[in-house]
Order: C-alpha cells, then structure tokens, then sequence
C-alpha cells in the first residue's frame, strides 16, 4: 500500500478482519474512523473452539480501542453512503475521502466484548448439558463444530445434517471425504441430501424431522449454514449499482469499487472469486489494496 500523511479522512466500515486491518494500518497516516455495531474485534477462526473453551476467548475478542489508539470509533450500524459521507443509525454523518467498506457477512453478535464472553459461556453450558446435539450443514463451520465437539466431549450423540451430496463441497473430493471418515471415526452420525425444519420443533421437544421424513432426538442443535453477505444496506445508495445479485460489491483489481476512485471494498464482501475466510481477507491489504493517502 502507498502511504501519504496529508491528513485525508478514512472512514471504514466493519470491523472484521480486513477492516480492523486497515483502520489499524493507516491510523498514524490519516485521519481514521471506523464504523462498527461491536466495539470489539473477534478473530474468526477462533469461534467455534471458543465455544467448547469459553476461556480461549479471553485472547481473541479485542476491543477496537485497544488496536486502533490514534482513530476514532463510532459505535453503530452504517445505513446509508453518499459520495461526501456516511450516515450511521445513531445519527451520526461522517465525511470521507477515502471510504473502505469491510462488512462481510452479516452476522448477528452481541455490542460489547463481556456480552460475547457470556454468550460463549451459555454456548458452552448447552453443549455440556446436552446427551445427544444435532448440526445443521455440513459445511466448514459444520464439520469444524462437530470435531470440536467430538474431541472434547466425546460421550456426546452428535448428528450432522447436510443438504448436499458431500462435504464442503468447495473443496476437492478427496478432502471431503477424509474429513467424513474422521467424523465417522469419531461416532459422528452423518446425514447426506436432507434438511431439517427447525421451525417445527418447540421449546422443549427434541424431535426432529428432516426432509426425508426421517425423526432425530437430540437435546440441543446448532445451525451452522451460510450468512448472507451485509451490503443490503448499500441498495438504496449511490453504490447501489455496484452490488450483484448476491450482495458482493463489484471491484478491480485494486480493490477499488467499480467507476470510483477513493471508494474501496476489502473482505468477505468484495466480488473477487475465492474461498470467504479471514485469511483471504487478510491476504487482500497485503496484496491489492493500494490508494494513496
């Protein structure tokens, strides 16, 4: 990336990993703000063996504040962009020069670093109250839930639902079934081409019915499929024309937002093809994100 220090605003919006990464990396070069509904920072990858070990959360949810020291952090969902600035749901409107839109996915946690610990905390108590546990989707969050669970608690009944053919079908053949042979390996019951109708089962009931007619019981269950991309917010704005039909936002090659010039996206919800994890995200600051401040 080429560095300046005239001062430019920078506003930011999300603070995942490729955000968190810019507004971290540019805040002694430009004047940063970063927008976020959380004032923390959670390493993603680290999820879901923080639900078998609430403690491990303790080191992978950092506050915004503690990173980004010389940036300012404005508490809030972002709802609309025009070309000078953004609006937020609290009220705020922050002008830019430069805007980097880092939402990724859109997913649903709590706004302080102690209400996460705890809702780890209650994840964990579900998993240790439960005989038997249902996963729905066999995809990486799926397959990477039911090991954890099986390595750590081993007595647990686990059955693993997914709507495909195989396992994580993004990736080859031969992965995917090393990893069902793990599983199975591990007393993991795995279910092929069905899904389940988690809208039938009551509070209370532990019956499951999936597509194929077929009945689980299960204690508890985990719903680990695919969240769609958080660029809704962006349909009703001057970006509107630059987010595909399935939300991701149109870049080139420098992660510049199609027909803009100081307007970026990083991240999850950028349109270039690959694998949406962290360390992709990551590999996008390194490598393609160039503008001058």
């Amino acid at each position: 990336m080429e560095k300046g220090g005239n001062g430019n605003r920078v506003v930011v919006v999300g603070g995942g990993v490729a955000g968190s990464l810019v507004a971290k990396s540019l805040q002694f070069v430009a004047h940063v703000t970063l927008i976020d509904p959380k004032e923390y920072f959670e390493i993603p990858w680290a999820n879901l063996r923080t639900m078998v070990e609430p403690t491990f959360a303790e080191r992978t949810l950092i506050n915004h504040r503690d990173y980004l020291t010389n940036g300012n952090i404005v508490t809030s969902n972002a709802i609309n962009v025009t070309e000078t600035e953004v609006l937020t749901a609290d009220g705020s409107q922050i002008a830019y020069d430069y805007l980097v839109i880092a939402t990724g996915h859109a997913d649903h946690v709590p706004k302080t670093r102690s209400e996460r610990l705890d809702q780890y905390k209650a994840e964990n108590l579900k998993i240790k109250s439960a005989n038997s546990i249902l996963i729905v989707g066999g995809g990486p969050t799926g397959v990477e839930l039911a090991g954890e669970i099986a390595v750590d608690f081993p007595e647990k009944k686990l059955t693993l639902v997914h709507k495909g053919s195989r396992l994580m079908e993004f990736i080859g053949a031969k992965a995917a079934d090393k990893s069902l042979n793990w599983l199975k390996s591990r007393k993991v019951e795995v279910k092929f081409e069905q899904t389940v109708d988690l809208d039938s089962v009551k509070d209370g009931h532990k019956i499951y019915q999936t597509s194929h007619g077929e009945t689980i019981e299960a204690d508890c269950h985990f719903l680990c499929i695919g969240k769609p991309l958080a660029s809704a917010w962006l349909r009703e704005t001057v970006l509107k024309d630059n987010v595909d039909s399935r939300g991701s936002i149109k870049v080139d090659e420098f992660l510049r937002v199609k027909g803009r010039n100081n307007i970026f996206a990083i991240g999850d919800i950028t349109d270039v093809p690959e694998i949406k994890q962290g360390g992709y995200a990551q590999a996008h600051l390194l490598n393609n994100f160039q503008f001058n401040i």
